[in-house]
């Protein structure tokens, strides 16, 4: 699949430097919100524009993720479908209709409320896809146990002693 340079070019990262683009994030959101909104230990405990620069460029996901939050929160483009979504975001296609917007308002507490529904639904996606509603405890236990299945078994003391007694 080629990419138009047009496409290429309508990506908001293209052409766009890490420490570019982490002043302007900076200089709009601060480095609390950044921090609560990436979820990135860099931007929590002193953080500086270089020591940021050092660990995302030598931490992919973290690059990664603070470029996808570049392009849908501050530059609110809309999602990517399912096949752009497994590219990074310097790669991902850009349709030429879709044109960066204003940057979201974001608050340290909207993003907390937003983190705490979040993992809400993630809990409750974990308790509903084990196949049961019923908690463990609730469930019957099994019937047989290893003492019953050795009572079963041949008593002699050799393993083989059924493989054999059925070969012979």
């Amino acid at each position: 699949m080629s990419i138009s340079v047009e496409e290429q070019q309508n990506n908001p990262l293209h052409g766009l430097k890490l420490e570019i683009l982490l002043n302007e994030l900076v200089d709009y959101y601060g480095w609390e919100i950044l921090a609560v909104a990436t979820n990135i230990n860099c931007f929590q405990k002193n953080p500086s524009i270089d020591s940021s620069l050092k660990f995302l460029r030598k931490t992919d996901w973290a690059q990664e993720k603070l470029e996808a939050f570049y392009l849908y929160k501050f530059k609110h483009l809309p999602r990517p479908n399912d096949s752009q979504y497994d590219l990074p975001p310097r790669q991902r296609i850009i349709p030429l209709d879709q044109t960066p917007g204003e940057p979201m308002e974001l608050t340290v507490e909207l993003l907390q409320t937003l983190n705490e529904r979040k993992a809400e639904r993630a809990a409750n996606f974990r308790g509903n896809s084990r196949g049961s509603s019923k908690p463990r405890s609730d469930r019957p236990q099994r019937s047989t146990s290893r003492a019953d299945n050795k009572s079963k078994s041949s008593s002699s003391t050799d393993p083989w002693a059924n493989f054999k007694s059925e070969n012979e």
